[in-house]
């Protein structure tokens, strides 16, 4: 009888037993936007990070097997993330985990004075890309982890199908409050949370959906994903995959009043953190690629006529 018991709490121990939440890559994908700054003079500059981004893959062939796609790389971040700057330096991980992190400097403008950036069309929707040159990343031992648009992403549509409703479970990817690390590499920081609604979304009323969630200063332009679900309500789909299903724009904050009892008089208006939280769909992410390369195609020069 004992020797059952046992062999029965192993079982149930193995049963149980807590599984990996994010695919690895996920986290690979995610970078740091900031810069360094000299802080004490005669001191090493010091990296400040400010937001955070992620690798996203637009696949540019049309093969069937989605191991042989090729992919255009782009860096995805808030539109307001790179406002008011000249440049910003992404820091990314090399792909060897004894090796240091490395600054990547990224212009606003290209040397021909175009727009690096490419901003969604709708100035409402606070998206901005830059194409990375994934190839200079490899022969450079970084990182070239990214989110594959055709496999790991679930766009409204997507969404739909999956059955995506409030309650449901996500992660939040980023650096909050500038923790970003060490000198050597970036640590990703995953908070755990919740789709607070996102039937608007779906209905197609609303722009952004809105997730519980604690985020911060720092969480701008990061990815949230799907968490897996393996049981669920009777009529409803469990989830057996994750995906990249949004960009933290920012959180929701409320405004607390604090009002003299002698005067009836406002002494003092300060704003809190309220655990919600906007996130853009990824569907914005594709538009903003899609109108990058219209524009980039009308940049082309017409091709010369054939001499005869």
């Amino acid at each position: 009888m004992i020797v059952r018991v046992a062999l029965i709490n192993i079982l149930c121990s193995v049963l149980v037993a807590p599984a990996a939440q994010i695919p690895p890559f996920f986290i690979d994908s995610v970078v740091a936007l900031g810069r360094s700054e000299v802080r004490t003079p005669g001191q090493q500059a010091e990296w400040i990070a400010e937001a955070s981004g992620f690798l996203y893959g637009e696949p540019v062939d049309h093969e069937t097997d989605p191991a042989k796609h090729q992919y255009s790389v782009y860096l995805v971040t808030n539109r307001h993330v790179i406002a008011n700057h000249a440049s910003i330096t992404m820091r990314i991980n090399a792909q060897k985990a004894n090796d240091p992190v490395q600054d990547l400097p990224l212009s606003l403008k290209n040397p021909d004075g175009i727009d690096a950036w490419f901003s969604h069309p709708n100035p409402s929707i606070d998206i901005s890309v830059i194409r990375l040159n994934a190839q200079y990343l490899r022969d450079h031992g970084l990182s070239t982890s990214f989110f594959p648009a055709d496999q790991h992403v679930a766009d409204k549509a997507k969404l739909k199908e999956i059955e995506t409703s409030a309650g449901d479970g996500i992660f939040v990817l980023g650096f909050p409050m500038g923790l970003s690390g060490t000198a050597q590499r970036n640590y990703v920081i995953a908070r755990r949370g919740s789709i607070a609604r996102i039937s608007d979304l779906l209905d197609s009323t609303a722009a952004s959906f809105l997730i519980d969630a604690s985020i911060f200063p720092g969480n701008s332009g990061g990815p949230v994903v799907s968490a897996l679900t393996m049981s669920a309500l009777q009529g409803t789909k469990s989830q057996d995959r994750v995906y990249l299903i949004g960009v933290v724009r920012a959180y929701l904050p409320y405004t607390d009043v604090a009002i003299s009892q002698q005067t009836g008089q406002i002494r003092m208006v300060s704003q809190e953190n309220s655990g919600l939280a906007e996130v853009l769909p990824v569907d914005y992410i594709n538009e903003t690629i899609t109108a990058l390369r219209a524009a980039e195609s009308k940049r082309l020069p017409a091709p010369k006529p054939d001499k005869k």
